[in-house]
């Protein structure tokens, strides 16, 4: 371990100790925790893990033209080749641009990056998961999207740690990608982005799992990368704050921007709310003045609707495509001709983990510890 990193742990538990009054968590556990409440890149990740240093990219983000964007997209498709029906959907020029952001415009990465994704997609079929395989994990309302929009026109996912319901690893992932696709189902033309708001309202730390929170983190950062655009932490323990100011030096500049700490007896948090949200359409543990709460038969009435928009759009209105779906994937695609480990002249350092390929693990057994998941066009709404 180096100095630097032997410095920033002792400085982490340090702190944990003041602001949590003597519990501690693994430092393994606060990285990933970071993961998946502001969706850490690849490269902020590595270089936590690998030796504390401040990101590479910090601030040098690319800025290309529209023709030197464009260029870059085509090379994406001419390296991906020729594909199914459903993933020809899903890989369109909007997708493949927000591969190529979360990997700073290298192609080479971004192509791999989107076949893993397009070879988990083939197989896990997220876009096939209905609303009756998923209903158990929704009943508490510990993830669900809003009937409302922010005022940027973006779909909300709200988050509560305490209502976890489930001991599942492989029904929390299978909830999680479902919300996901919803939102991205609901996204308004134009709009790639999302929010999530995360109510800490009676959270400890017996609500957090490395294990989920590991594979929630895969699941958000490398099939749905872009996607977030603000997270919102709400009430969050006072932890929480002073963690991430003392990782900001690590992570790139519009990472962190995403994450937005809003207290309600903060005299600024109404601002702050009042800013993003029509305030009458705002759940009131928010602030807002909806004090109707979550409800479940209303919830499972739009989830089901929104079932039969998904096969409307992933099959472009064609019945008959979903049927000969399953062969095209056979006949005229196969998984290996992805070629994930093609790029054997990147170094190991830049490999993509793809070990959770499923994003799920094997299912758990009851005794598992309690666990939490904090967690517009045909063609450009469903990337």
């Amino acid at each position: 371990m180096s100095v630097e990193t032997l410095w920033f742990k002792v400085d982490l538990d340090d702190t944990m100790r003041r602001v949590t009054g003597g519990s501690e968590l693994d430092f393994d556990d606060l990285e990933w925790l970071g993961k998946l409440l502001l969706g850490f890149p690849e490269s902020s990740q590595k270089t936590m893990s690998a030796g504390i240093k401040k990101s590479p990219s910090n601030g040098s983000e690319k800025k290309l033209s529209c023709e030197e964007q464009q260029a870059k997209i085509n090379e994406v498709k001419k390296l991906i080749g020729p594909l199914p029906d459903k993933l020809s959907i899903y890989c369109s020029d909007a997708c493949i641009s927000r591969y190529l952001r979360a990997r700073n415009w290298n192609v080479k990465k971004a192509t791999k990056m989107l076949k893993a994704t397009l070879k988990w997609r083939s197989e896990y079929k997220p876009e096939e998961i209905r609303w009756e395989e998923i209903a158990r994990e929704a009943e508490t309302g510990k993830i669900y999207r809003t009937n409302y929009f922010d005022k940027h026109g973006r779909p909300v996912l709200v988050m509560r740690p305490r209502c976890q319901n489930s001991k599942s690893t492989k029904g929390q992932i299978k909830y999680l990608v479902y919300c996901m696709e919803n939102a991205v189902l609901n996204l308004p033309p134009g709009q790639e982005q999302m929010v999530w708001m995360i109510d800490f309202e009676g959270f400890n730390l017996s609500n957090i799992s490395v294990k989920v929170t590991r594979e929630t983190a895969h699941v958000l950062q490398d099939r749905y990368p872009e996607h977030l655009g603000l997270a919102i932490l709400y009430n969050p323990p006072k932890f929480f704050e002073p963690f991430f100011s003392m990782v900001k030096p690590f992570l790139e500049p519009k990472t962190y921007n995403k994450g937005k700490f809003v207290y309600s007896d903060d005299d600024n948090a109404k601002k702050i709310m009042e800013d993003l949200f029509d305030m009458d359409k705002l759940e009131a543990a928010f602030g807002g003045n909806d004090t109707s709460g979550f409800d479940i038969n209303k919830y499972a009435e739009r989830m089901k609707e929104d079932d039969k928009k998904m096969s409307t759009i992933w099959t472009r209105g064609n019945p008959s495509l979903a049927a000969s779906e399953p062969g095209v994937a056979s006949a005229a695609f196969s998984l290996d001709s992805l070629k994930l480990d093609s790029d054997s002249d990147a170094s190991d350092d830049e490999k993509t983990d793809i070990s959770s390929s499923h994003g799920i693990e094997p299912e758990v057994s009851d005794n598992d510890e309690t666990v939490a998941a904090s967690t517009g066009n045909a063609t450009e709404g469903v990337h």
